[in-house]
């Protein structure tokens, strides 16, 4: 039991850490670089089927002739560079806070109706002991 909480928590360790580092990656863009290596290996690797590696070398950086991927990844650092404003511009603009209090709402409470009252006692006996109680059987 002890080597499964262990591992267990071995295993927490890693899945955090390893969340945390795709967070990481996702927030500084590094995101987009390993999707742009990977689509220069997968052009590279393409290429290498039907010609030498310097030629198919040449033609997964030649600029002119980009893939599918790589054009993903330039639209996506393209709208990454518009998202971004320098500082000076961000300074500039203001903006504008509302403080408006909604009036409170004033309702009359709402009154259940009570249940019947409930007899909390039992019902005195009307009618007589069917039995008479036991006696002792020895004599007093």
């Amino acid at each position: 039991m002890a080597d499964f909480a262990g591992w267990f928590l071995g295993m927490r360790c890693r899945l955090s850490l390893y969340g945390l580092l795709f967070a990481w990656l996702c927030a500084s863009g590094s995101l987009l670089d390993v999707a742009q290596g990977f689509a220069w290996l997968r052009m590279c690797a393409g290429y290498t089927q039907t010609m030498p590696l310097t030629v198919a070398l040449h033609r997964t950086f030649d600029p002119e002739k980009p893939c599918e991927i790589c054009t993903a990844v330039l639209n996506a650092r393209k709208a990454a560079e518009a998202g971004h404003q320098p500082a000076e511009k961000a300074l500039i603009e203001k903006m504008t806070l509302i403080a408006a209090s909604a009036e409170p709402e004033l309702t009359p409470p709402v009154f259940e109706v009570w249940p019947a009252l409930v007899n909390l006692f039992a019902e005195a006996r009307s009618y007589p002991v069917p039995v008479p109680p036991p006696r002792c059987g020895a004599v007093c």
